[in-house]
């Protein structure tokens, strides 16, 4: 193991990240990880909520790619 490999966190770690945001919408987003990046889906009610979370997970990837793969949409 090399210390790449230490500074790289797991998916739980992003998960936890945003599970514990205070918004909702946040909390329901899913992340899949592969070796080389790092991709949230999910449904969010704005752009700014799909860039925050971008955002908030970005400092905890180490160098993989991240794909934002959220969907705006506004509640009904």
């Amino acid at each position: 193991m090399n210390s790449a490999t230490l500074l790289c966190p797991t998916s739980s770690e992003v998960v936890s990240m945003l599970q514990q945001s205070p918004i909702p919408d946040l909390r329901r987003l899913q992340v899949e990880e592969t070796e080389f990046e790092i991709v949230i889906t999910g449904l969010v009610t704005s752009y700014y909520l799909k860039q925050l979370a971008q955002e908030t997970v970005r400092t905890a990837i180490g160098q993989r790619r991240l794909r934002n793969r959220v969907v705006v949409a506004r509640k009904n």
